[in-house]
């Protein structure tokens, strides 16, 4: 009994020492020389110093849980950077200059030959009034250029297209103020209403000068008082957002006038320095459409003066052109044209007709369908264009 317990004292001490000798050899990893595993596990204690606040601040509480940071903004839409406007006449002088514009041709055409006899005056005098510059103004120039081309006739080029230069400029009346009046009134915004038939591109135009004044410094609020064609609002807001300006509107079918008193009275209320109101294109016969144009003028003076009517017109339509600036000029009182489409296939002559017929001055001019593509009416670039300098 004795040797079996002595056995089975035995056997345990052995498998204690097995065990004991597997945990060291396995569980034991070998230490980096230098370091002690005491330095390896023990956790390096993180150090939290709490600012007080200074004497007479009390501590804010933002809301937000430690640590935490807050979500950045999102990024603003990148808006358009408009061409400047002195840069604008220069390129569409030159593209003037290369189109083939009737006037000039007219032009080139007396200049190319050597000798100018009754039957060239005749043909220069037809091509003038095709070109719708009016029976008057083309009997003026031909008269002025027979009288100046009489003395020294054109032998001399130089000469000869100094005079046509020269009358050409007077009949474009260089004199002419053709600034847009944009001067705010006792805290009103300045108010530019734009007028005129279906299709010569108003709410463009609208668009257009927006990005205009925009360059210039300005802040600009639209209405989009065409209430009656399908997304015109819609047209003149995508206009607005390329740079930064705000439209006001309303649903398709609204009172015109309505939207348009809105409009001021928010650019009124914001300090916003000029308010653009795009307005139903409508024919210069229907004698309703042209008197609710008169009431749309109306309201908006109720809250602030208007200071400009802009007729916009197709430089393309000649005559017909004519009569519709006659009509809206009676009904709205007319303060400026914007001539667009005056391109290549345009008769540069209606420049010089119309404001002979209006007594107001062309102020600004499209040329092509760029964002950018219009600018201040310039009369020397405009002769100095069609005589192809």
């Amino acid at each position: 009994m004795g040797d079996l317990i002595f056995w089975l004292v035995v056997a345990i001490v052995g498998a204690g020492l097995v065990a004991a000798t597997l945990v060291i050899r396995y569980g034991k990893k070998e230490l980096p020389p230098g370091e002690t595993r005491e330095a390896i596990e023990a956790p390096e204690a993180e150090v939290v110093v709490e600012e007080e606040p200074a004497a007479g601040e009390e501590s804010v509480d933002t809301g937000e849980p430690a640590g935490e940071t807050a979500e950045p903004e999102p990024a603003k839409p990148e808006l358009d950077q408009p061409e400047e406007p002195r840069s604008r006449f220069a390129r569409l002088r030159r593209r003037l200059a290369s189109s083939n514009n009737v006037l000039a041709r007219a032009l080139g055409d007396l200049l190319s030959v050597d000798r100018i006899d009754s039957e060239t005056w005749d043909d220069f005098e037809a091509t003038l009034i095709a070109s719708d510059l009016g029976v008057g103004p083309t009997t003026e120039l031909t008269e002025a250029l027979r009288r100046e081309l009489s003395i020294d006739g054109i032998s001399d080029p130089e000469r000869a297209r100094q005079v046509l230069r020269t009358e050409l400029l007077k009949l474009v009346e260089p004199d002419l103020d053709r600034s847009l009046n944009l001067t705010a009134v006792e805290g009103d915004p300045a108010v530019v209403m734009v007028v005129g038939v279906n299709g010569t591109g108003k709410t463009t135009t609208v668009g257009k000068l927006a990005r205009v004044l925009v360059a210039e410094g300005r802040s600009v609020m639209l209405g989009a008082a065409d209430t009656f064609r399908a997304a015109a609002a819609e047209q003149l807001a995508t206009w607005g957002e390329r740079v930064g300006v705000e439209t006001v509107s309303s649903a398709e079918g609204s009172d015109p006038a309505s939207v348009a008193f809105d409009a001021v009275a928010k650019g009124k209320e914001e300090g916003i320095d000029v308010v653009l109101v795009d307005t139903a294109g409508r024919l210069h016969t229907k004698v309703g459409l042209m008197d609710e144009l008169g009431k749309v003028k109306r309201v908006i003076e109720k809250k602030a003066p208007v200071s400009e009517v802009l007729l916009v017109l197709d430089a393309t339509t000649g005559q017909n052109g004519m009569t519709q600036a006659r009509i809206f000029s009676e009904v709205v009182d007319v303060t400026g044209i914007v001539l667009t489409k005056l391109d290549g296939s345009a008769k540069g002559g209606i420049v010089i007709q119309v404001q002979r017929e209006l007594g107001v001055p062309v102020k600004l001019v499209g040329l092509g369908e760029g964002v950018d593509d219009l600018a201040p009416f310039d009369p020397e670039g405009f002769v100095a264009g069609i005589l192809g300098e």
